[in-house]
């Protein structure tokens, strides 16, 4: 049996926590280290997770000679300074998305990767999840012919508190969309045909209450087959247990109909109507995007969610920022 992946998470926050539950289908194929600026936060997530070592400082996980990965899983201002060191230090980098705030930032992350010969993978773990794969073989089958629409909305009442990290801008990278939305964007732009121009629409801004970002935006856009799509994208309105939404995609010969959240695909075009169940093991995708992770860094090869598609997803959201249109 080959020695487990020694895998560093460099913040323990609440997206650490997800991913530490997640962590624990892929049993002894990797062993977790945990590391916080307050060490005692650090030990406690060692011992609720089974991990194998704590630090009091992430540059103390970086140099340790037996960490092989870190998680880059602090705030988005904080990314860029860690991957850098991590490659330095000639470590593998998974980091949470969004990973960076500039193109320019991508471009320095993917010179430091191809100095140190590294694996860097973002965090997309919606990639990976069931629902986007069976949306990506559905269109790739032609179940539905050629792609005339695509809608996507991911509605909900999820309003952050007045502490939370994600109020802060500069923290966060930017408002709601640029911190969570750039997970649906590339959904939208995953199905094999690719999103090839985007435009921002935002509604008025409520400053009320203790969020007080920017929390909705539409994004309208061109698929390089000519298509056409809208991403409808909420964190403010309430919805149908908490976020439960219809999106589809339609076709000159049939519709795909599917719950925003993956719990159902109904796919009606070619051949019977099918209702398709994707599956709710891993309904997010962390334990696929942590395979393919590993298989990359102990088989040498590239992963689905490489620095060059996530460099796509940025192109695109600096087409929706720079043409986003607001109301007079």
């Amino acid at each position: 049996m080959s020695r487990p992946v020694h895998l560093a998470f460099l913040g323990c926050g609440f997206i650490t926590e997800v991913h530490s539950r997640q962590l624990r289908a892929l049993g002894s194929s990797v062993a977790l280290r945990y590391a916080s600026r307050d060490r005692s936060k650090a030990e406690a997530y060692q011992r609720r997770f089974g991990g194998v070592a704590a630090y009091g400082d992430y540059h103390a996980a970086i140099a340790d000679p037996d960490v092989d990965a870190v998680v880059v899983a602090v705030p988005p201002l904080y990314h860029l300074p860690l991957t850098l060191d991590a490659l330095a230090a000639g470590k593998h980098v998974l980091v949470e998305k969004p990973a960076f705030p500039t193109l320019a930032a991508y471009e320095d992350v993917r010179a430091a990767r191809d100095r140190a010969g590294r694996v860097v993978v973002v965090g997309e773990n919606d990639h990976y999840k069931p629902l986007a794969v069976t949306l990506r073989r559905l269109i790739a089958e032609g179940t539905i012919g050629e792609m005339v629409f695509a809608h996507f909305a991911t509605i909900a009442h999820r309003l952050k508190t007045a502490d939370d990290w994600r109020n802060d801008e500069a923290m966060a990278g930017g408002d709601a969309f640029f911190e969570e939305g750039i997970h649906w964007l590339h959904v939208a732009g995953s199905l094999g045909p690719r999103i090839v121009s985007a435009h921002g629409f935002r509604p008025p801004v409520s400053r009320r209450g203790p969020d007080r970002r920017a929390k909705s935006m539409m994004v309208a856009f061109r698929y390089d087959n000519e298509a056409v799509g809208a991403l409808y994208y909420s964190r403010e309105i309430p919805s149908l247990f908490k976020g439960l939404r219809l999106s589809k995609i339609f076709g000159r010969e049939g519709v795909i109909t599917f719950e925003s959240n993956g719990g159902v695909v109904v796919a009606r075009g070619r051949g019977w109507p099918r209702v398709i169940l994707p599956g709710f093991r891993d309904i997010r995708g962390y334990q696929a995007m942590y395979r393919d992770f590993f298989r990359a860094i102990r088989e040498g090869t590239t992963p689905e969610m490489h620095l060059e598609r996530a460099m796509d997803d940025q192109r695109l959201m600096d087409q929706v920022y720079r043409d986003l249109q607001t109301p007079a």
